[in-house]
């Protein structure tokens, strides 16, 4: 087989992929604008004959979709704040200070990323409990996903450190910087980058946040769209694109993010793998 005809034959078998991996996201596209008749016709149809946008609005008014996005907004980036501040130096420290016991300690923060947070929420929940954290929820959940969060954070911000060379550290100090004036100076500027990438992610993942959410917070007014979305279901639910149209206003955003910035982050994935 020659070389074109397999770089043609992995492209089609790649496109065929990518459009099964996209096709549940078409899909909800497209029953956003299904009247109800439309949703259960047999056999369906891939596009609506006569588009309908009112559940766009409808969904919007009557379910406050905007207090959800809010609070969703709130949590995320609250946990990419406290994560961001507290694992950059966590990383540093990671990065510079290199021996057998930091090897050690950073495989038992990769351990905790194994741990699914439907394990995590019992023992968390108890102790919010008993510690009055449970009366300010929003904060709790803040302080739920940067635990459950920060080894991924550590784990990219560290590689990231690591490429930035020593030399210029030290350079820094022989010209009468302090250690902490090199880290914010030369440091930290060289690295921003792979930072910026790193809670990006994080930001991604805790605006979809959907475990820690659903059992820590049970005041409606301060649950993120996650939870909106899951209590909009139920056994006799029928308004598929009513749900649908949370859904795609929910998700839209992120998927926004990701499209514009891909290139960045696939950037600061990599900026550690080249050392």
């Amino acid at each position: 087989m020659s070389d074109t005809l397999l770089n043609r034959l992995m492209l089609a078998i790649a496109l065929i992929l990518v459009a099964i991996y996209l096709f549940p996201l078409y899909w909800m596209y497209i029953t956003t604008l299904k009247s109800g008749s439309a949703m259960f016709a047999t056999p369906p149809s891939f596009w609506p004959s006569e588009p309908q946008w009112g559940a766009y609005p409808y969904v919007w008014e009557s379910r406050n979709l905007a207090r959800y996005m809010w609070n969703s907004l709130v949590i995320a980036l609250g946990a990419v704040g406290l994560i961001t501040v507290l694992g950059t130096g966590c990383a540093y420290v990671l990065a510079r200070y290199r021996n057998g016991w930091v090897d050690v300690g950073l495989f038992l923060i990769l351990m905790l990323q194994v741990l699914p947070a439907s394990l995590m929420i019992t023992p968390i929940f108890v102790g919010f409990s008993q510690i009055g954290m449970l009366e300010t929820p929003r904060l709790a959940v803040i302080i739920a996903i940067a635990a459950k969060s920060m080894p991924f954070f550590v784990v990219l911000v560290r590689a990231t450190f690591m490429s930035v060379p020593m030399e210029l550290e030290e350079a820094a100090l022989v010209d009468g910087n302090s250690r902490v004036g090199a880290f914010f100076h030369i440091v930290l500027p060289l690295a921003r980058n792979g930072i910026l990438v790193s809670a990006i992610l994080i930001f991604m993942q805790a605006f979809g946040e959907f475990v820690y959410s659903k059992s820590i917070i049970q005041a409606v007014e301060y649950q993120p769209a996650s939870v909106g979305l899951n209590s909009f279901m139920g056994p006799n639910t029928n308004e598929w694109n009513n749900i649908m149209a949370f859904a795609t206003i929910y998700v839209t955003p992120i998927l926004a993010v990701f499209v514009l910035l891909q290139r960045r982050i696939v950037s600061g994935l990599t900026s550690g793998a080249l050392k």
